[in-house]
């Protein structure tokens, strides 16, 4: 398909775009000659870039499983991204056909292409929003009408709360987003963190710098502060690779740690 055919109006084309870099990575065609431009530049300095993304997609795609097989029937996506091959709702409704899944993006290629891929789809929306704005999320027709916060909910973060500084309030916004949250609802979280090689880390941040998100990176420590109070699930805070493995396919399986991204599901507790 064209660039023209669905590249939204008034779309900056010249700056790269974190969301876009990642689609990138994941073998999307939903970027720019920038995105890629940056991406190869990224990847030249850190190989395993393309890797650490596709062990994050499959971590989501195996935590949407587990969600799904748990009984929950509505995914509340924050940050979804640009859509590629095994999204939120084509996980879920493979399993159940009447799940209800309410992506939320602000990047404007994400939000047109999720817009036409769901286009036809009964109980599938995305909101036009940033996810740090928890009142408009929650408060959206589409969340409204899809999503009944009486039951449970899988509230997915992936690989989104590292966009989210402790300036923004990560702790308010955490917990306004728990607070709707019924017992037996889970929070799903991927976080990257800094990498222990010096050189890499520099780059990491400086790409991410110009893409005008900037990279705010969490030690595991940090990321199980995101689930305090939440029942985690096994095998609790580990890399990506490591959070219930399907098989050591994963590139990334043998060596972990490679994954720079930590990975864990917390469970509201039942009121006893």
């Amino acid at each position: 398909m064209r660039e023209q055919e669905w590249q939204p109006a008034g779309v900056d084309i010249d700056t790269p775009s974190g969301s876009r870099i990642y689609d990138y990575a994941l073998g999307g065609a939903h970027n720019f000659a920038a995105d890629r431009a940056a991406a190869e530049a990224f990847f030249a300095a850190y190989p395993d870039a393309p890797l650490v993304a596709r062990s994050n997609r499959a971590f989501l795609q195996r935590s949407v499983r587990y969600c799904a097989h748990q009984g929950i029937k509505q995914f509340l996506d924050l940050g979804s991204g640009i859509p590629t091959v095994g999204n939120v709702h084509e996980i879920a409704q493979r399993l159940v056909p009447a799940a209800r899944v309410v992506y939320v993006d602000n990047e404007p290629v994400a939000v047109a292409h999720t817009r036409e891929i769901i286009a036809d789809l009964p109980y599938t929306a995305i909101v036009d929003a940033d996810m740090r704005d928890a009142e408009t999320v929650l408060g959206a027709p589409e969340t409204r009408e899809l999503i009944d916060f009486d039951q449970p909910l899988a509230l997915m973060m992936v690989a989104v709360l590292h966009y989210v500084s402790d300036e923004d309030d990560i702790t308010g916004i955490l917990a306004r987003y728990r607070s709707v949250l019924a017992p037996g609802s889970v929070l799903v979280v991927s976080h990257t963190t800094e990498d222990p090689r010096p050189e890499i880390e520099a780059v990491i941040q400086r790409v991410f710098k110009e893409t005008g998100t900037p990279v705010i990176h969490r030690d595991r420590a940090e990321v199980a502060a995101l689930l305090d109070g939440l029942e985690l699930v096994e095998p609790g805070v580990v890399w990506t690779p490591q959070w219930r493995p399907d098989d050591d396919t994963d590139p990334l399986f043998a060596e972990p740690e490679r994954s720079a991204t930590f990975a864990a599901v917390g469970r509201v507790p039942s009121i006893l």
